[in-house]
């Protein structure tokens, strides 16, 4: 995954600056006999866990990490819901249900395909396409250590999604408060598949007994190790000091990670564990990312009426023999229906930007927008910024159509398809807009360039499960 050819430097303006820095920390993790089982303390990222989900988590067992990541709001307190968080964690610590490892280690995680898993192809909890057929495939390995952060202009670490301030704050507030990083951004880098943070997973997956193996109900084996050899340690900094790296989940909580050091500096603090965020790092070398699709749910508003004023930009056109309540029926009966939309909007997207518009009875398709108007909605933007179908969906679309503004207000986030028809049909009635997946090469196009996607424009995976190794600033 090359986010600048060899030998191109940086853009104009940059100073040669360190590169990637993934260092060694000391984990805090479940004490296995303390909990009912790794699987029911664990969960998917804060923000992918639907409602339905989150629930069933909780249920699961009482210290699930949702808890902690996704704290109850309390009407008497402004933040009340960040002290719990941090009240549980310390109360977790000293009952021995969530315990420090030994000393210092880079962490060998593995995402492998359970041979009694889900059927291939079904999407995960991430809503990311499972992978191909296969008894235990591995699907990705990496290291989760702590990464040294690198300031806006410095290219060690690009962040390819806009970000918007609440849920910054939000995440900034709740590490703050507990003084932790509950869960690890995703990052990708170029690694070859050849330097030693390329080869130490495979290395160490295929000759060591593991920490900890956790099977989880999407057909997911997790599997991790701690690496605690210091000259593995220095080869490791040895092969990152020249690389880059793409954030491919967790740009609010990287731009969170950066507020808390900026306001640890503007109070006086010195070098500390601000200045580093929790992250695993894989090299799509030698495990491909895959993208998903992100979905958007826009209450009050009629699909029929989405589809009128849609057509003043758009080809809209019905998909035959597709309709929404086969789109929102749950269990294996709908596999068919999501097959067909998937292949209509891949199709479609084949020759530009394309959505479909579903929620009541038929399922519109999009196409073909109108150029003109796509260069009035978007002043200078680049034309690749203005090819991105997100960006079509955000400034055209929903802005100057619809008049709606892209925010968590006025705008749903879905990363499962049938669950964002289903969520349109509830009360206030609106319309589900499917979105394609942006291809990865697109993706890093952008973010070398210096720009930023719309929010919540793609979704890669396989994302590390939250709650197997968290990082505190105490042991960090």
């Amino acid at each position: 995954m090359q986010i600048l050819p060899s030998g191109q430097p940086p853009p104009s303006g940059h100073q040669r600056q360190p590169g990637l820095a993934l260092t060694p920390f000391r984990g805090l993790r479940y004490a296995p006999d303390r909990v009912s089982g790794l699987a029911e303390v664990t969960s998917p990222p804060y923000d992918v866990i639907a409602h339905d989900t989150e629930g069933q988590l909780l249920a699961a067992d009482p210290h699930n990490v949702v808890r902690l990541i996704l704290p109850r709001p309390d009407a008497r307190h402004a933040g009340g819901e960040y002290r719990e968080a941090a009240r549980l964690l310390q109360d977790w610590q000293a009952d021995g249900i969530l315990l420090p490892d030994a000393g210092p280690a880079l962490y060998v995680y593995e995402q492998r395909e359970r041979p009694d898993g889900d059927s291939p192809g079904a999407p995960g909890a991430d809503g990311v396409p499972a992978a191909p057929a296969g008894a235990g495939l591995v699907i990705q390995r990496g290291l989760i250590g702590a990464l040294r952060l690198a300031p806006a202009g410095n290219p060690a670490v690009l962040p390819h999604e806009n970000v918007l301030p609440g849920p910054v704050a939000g995440r900034r507030e709740l590490m703050e408060a507990t003084g932790a990083n509950l869960e690890p951004i995703f990052l990708l880098y170029d690694g070859g598949g050849a330097g030693a943070a390329s080869r130490l997973p495979d290395e160490v997956a295929e000759r060591e007994e593991p920490l900890l193996t956790v099977d989880t109900g999407d057909g997911i084996r997790h599997r991790l190790w701690a690496v605690t050899d210091p000259g593995r340690h220095a080869a490791v900094a040895a092969d990152l000091a020249g690389r880059q790296a793409l954030i491919a989940d967790g740009n609010h909580r990287y731009a969170a990670y950066l507020e808390i050091q900026s306001r640890q500096r503007a109070a006086g603090a010195g070098p500390g564990p601000w200045d580093s965020g929790l992250a695993l790092l894989v090299d799509s070398d030698a495990y491909p990312p895959r993208l998903g699709a992100i979905h958007r749910v826009i209450p009050g508003l009629p699909p029929a009426e989405a589809a009128a004023r849609a057509k003043d930009a758009f080809t809209v056109r019905t998909v035959p023999g597709l309709s929404s309540p086969e789109l929102a029926a749950a269990g294996p009966g709908a596999t068919a229906a999501l097959g067909a939309a998937a292949a209509a909007l891949a199709g479609a997207s084949r020759n530009g930007p394309a959505f479909l518009l579903a929620g009541e009875d038929d399922v519109q398709l999009l196409t073909d927008p109108d150029p003109d108007q796509v260069a009035a909605a978007m002043p200078g933007r680049s034309a690749g910024w203005r090819e991105l179908p997100t960006a079509v969906l955000q400034e055209l679309l929903l802005a100057r159509l619809w008049g709606i503004r892209d925010d968590d207000p006025s705008v749903q986030i879905h990363h499962d398809l049938a669950e964002a028809v289903r969520a349109a049909g509830e009360p206030p009635a609106g319309t589900a807009v499917i979105c394609p997946p942006l291809p990865a090469d697109r993706v890093r196009e952008i973010a070398a360039r210096g720009e930023r996607l719309p929010r919540k424009s793609t979704s890669f995976g396989p994302k590390p499960r939250t709650g197997l190794v968290m990082r505190t600033f105490e042991l960090g």
